[in-house]
């Protein structure tokens, strides 16, 4: 059998003028001991009834009622139904409730006799936790009458004795001896029954000193639970902290685990800095019930609360954003779309800073129609958690620095690699062939003519070339350190073209070279730069094209417009190509497309970090494209066009027939185009 009607509720509908109270758990114990006291300090009969919620309360007070049942014949014990507990008759009566009965939530003991009469009926306010901790057993609380007025003892013990015989018929017999000697039913509520104590001061007011000791101390434990909250939380990141160096990870567990300590509806962490104009929200905690800004771009700059947190570096509270008495309400006026676009009503913002340098924000926000007052144990623990994050950002960036350093460290190391492979080959083979030839000079003095002539030529060459390999690391130098002086000017795209061409030609031998294309306007703007440098990368990037591309291939030099501020020059060739993957390093230096022991070509893999290097100083930007091995390759670069002035001679060599290719003079390997 099981009650879901409240003896309380009984209680207070049977004498509607009583006035329930509010009664912690100590308050309770201390006037139950002060009932059962007088019933052991007396030799007087008295009929006691209590019911405890659990077996586990009983146990605590069984002994008390065995020195009571020594006393009086009628004591009736209610407790939910147990392995130590059940429905018998011994020293006094159990009896035994189900445990979905509505008594498992209330407290109740009643002692009725001659001279003395008291009661306590109460219910508590919410459910008994499975597991008590010393702070939860303090601060219980329940609701209900505590009295000594006859009338309302005597009621109370009817209705406990009513739902007795439910549970024990077998008691009805005793039951009704209890009620003949104990219950009056001719008597009649006295003028004033407010549940307050009846006529006892002395008790009334150690009631009262324990109930104000007991909010007190609930006083205390709500803030050593607010405390142990924020410990709790802040030991949790600062695992995280401590376990990864991945900003994302602590980010989103901590997003995770503050808004929901702090039950808001969105918790934003974000890092920034004191220059950024907008973020992107990549870490939040985000309420069902609300919109995301997940991936969302997050105004800083148009944000006038930004402003403020960053020149104080102070946290900004502020418990309803549409109040117009708020300190913040002419910032919250000016982003009035953002609060309703987002619907935030609460907002808390809280800086993460670093030795005075802003890293990072951290935003909760309520979305709720009712605003909500930050409490100085919310702003405490959001600051803790942010002095966590603050961390945790440097010690991101730090990381990440290392790992850069670390990625430069291994291309020095295989720059170095490179060095010592690519100038070992190219100073050895000059330097062998030199040898060969000074010593074949000196040890054969009867010589042909021809022969030494040759030998003296292969030497000299092979000089030149050591010459120019030392000139590239030097120059290579000089343009990675910025000790070039730029000598800027108006020129002749044509111009540098032709004088490319002439550097090219001129430093040919007799082999067979590619066909040579140039496809430049007739009339072209000026560019601004500085011609030395710019015939530079002209030159090296042609000789680069003729190295891989075979002599019945073509070489296409092209001059477009690409902008209104730049002219694109596109040297294009038919030979080996690049693989695509590979592009992104050609520019490099000591880069080789083959091996460095086991090219077809000469080179030390500087010409084109030369060229890009030109290039950028220029002012403008270089890149290759390519399809592949053995398709051919597109070098690109751009270059300022000097304002205003326009390059209006004619491209075409004299007497050369409208819409026709000419012959650059001199050189019949190249062709000229419109």
């Amino acid at each position: 059998m099981s009650h879901s009607t409240s003896v309380v509720e009984e209680l207070l509908t049977a004498i509607p003028q009583l006035r329930p109270s509010l009664y912690f758990k100590t308050s309770l114990t201390a006037l139950s001991h002060a009932m059962e006291d007088h019933v052991l300090a007396g030799t007087a009969q008295f009929l006691v009834i209590a019911s405890f919620q659990q077996e586990r309360f009983y146990l605590q007070e069984a002994n008390r009622y065995l020195r009571i049942a020594e006393l009086t014949d009628q004591v009736y014990v209610l407790s939910a139904l147990g392995t130590s507990f059940v429905s018998r008759s011994e020293n006094y009566e159990t009896i035994a409730f189900e445990p979905d009965d509505a008594l498992t939530q209330e407290w109740h003991l009643v002692v009725v006799g001659a001279d003395y009469s008291a009661c306590l009926i109460c219910r508590e306010r919410s459910p008994v936790p499975a597991i008590d901790g010393p702070h939860l057993d303090q601060t219980r609380r329940f609701e209900g009458v505590w009295t000594q007025d006859r009338y309302v003892s005597q009621t109370a013990a009817a209705l406990l004795l009513d739902r007795i015989a439910e549970y024990r018929p077998d008691l009805t017999a005793k039951l009704a001896i209890a009620r003949q000697r104990y219950i009056d039913p001719t008597l009649t509520p006295t003028e004033r029954l407010d549940g307050s104590g009846g006529p006892d001061p002395f008790t009334q007011r150690l009631v009262t000193y324990l109930q104000a000791g007991q909010y007190k101390l609930l006083k205390a434990y709500k803030a050593i639970t607010a405390q142990e909250r924020r410990e709790r939380l802040v030991n949790s990141i600062t695992s995280v902290v401590r376990q990864s160096l991945n900003a994302d990870e602590i980010f989103a567990k901590a997003a995770r685990e503050l808004g929901q300590a702090l039950h808001v509806c969105r918790c934003l962490i974000y890092p920034c800095s004191a220059t950024d104009a907008t973020v992107v929200i990549a870490h939040q905690h985000l309420n069902s019930n609300v919109e995301s800004l997940l991936g969302e771009t997050w105004p800083l700059a148009t944000n006038p609360l930004f402003d403020y947190i960053q020149d104080t570096k102070e946290i900004v509270a502020i418990a309803d954003t549409q109040d117009r008495e708020s300190p913040f309400s002419y910032e919250l006026e000016a982003i009035q779309p953002l609060i309703e676009r987002w619907q935030i009503q609460s907002w808390l913002i809280v800086p993460l800073t670093y030795q005075g340098r802003l890293v990072g924000m951290i935003e909760l926000h309520h979305c709720q129609p009712q605003p909500y007052d930050w409490s100085e144990d919310d702003t405490a623990l959001v600051d803790a958690i942010a002095t966590q994050l603050s961390v945790a950002i440097i010690q991101a960036e730090a990381y990440a620095n290392l790992q850069d350093l670390n990625q430069q460290l291994e291309a020095l190391d295989r720059t170095r690699a490179n060095l010592i492979a690519i100038t070992g080959h190219e100073l050895r083979t000059p330097l062998s062939t030199i040898q060969v030839c000074l010593e074949s000079l000196s040890t054969e003095p009867d010589m042909p003519n021809e022969l030494r002539q040759i030998m003296l030529q292969s030497a000299l060459e092979d000089a030149e070339r050591m010459r120019k390999l030392v000139q590239d690391f030097l120059t290579l130098s000089r343009l990675e350190s910025g000790r070039v002086e730029w000598n800027l000017e108006s020129l002749s795209i044509q111009e540098c073209v032709d004088l490319a061409l002439s550097s090219i030609h001129g430093s040919q031998d007799s082999a067979e070279i590619p066909t040579i294309k140039v496809k430049i306007p007739k009339q072209v703007p000026l560019v601004r730069a500085d011609g030395e440098w710019l015939v530079e990368v002209l030159a090296k990037l042609l000789d680069n094209a003729q190295k891989f591309t075979p002599a019945t291939g073509k070489i296409t030099i092209q001059v477009t417009r690409s902008s209104p501020t730049h002219l694109q020059v596109t040297v294009a060739d038919t030979g080996r190509g690049i693989e695509p993957s590979r592009l992104h390093v050609v520019f490099d230096r000591f880069y080789q497309e083959e091996g460095a022991l086991r090219r077809t070509t000469g080179g030390t893999g500087l010409g084109l970090a030369m060229c890009r290097q030109i290039v950028e100083g220029l002012g403008g930007t270089i890149w290759a494209e390519s399809e592949g091995k053995n398709k051919g390759s597109q070098f690109h670069f751009t270059v300022p066009i000097a304002q205003g002035k326009l390059d209006s001679r004619s491209n075409r060599s004299a007497g050369t027939k409208k819409n026709q290719p000419a012959t650059l003079p001199g050189n019949p390997s190249v062709l000229l185009d419109d």
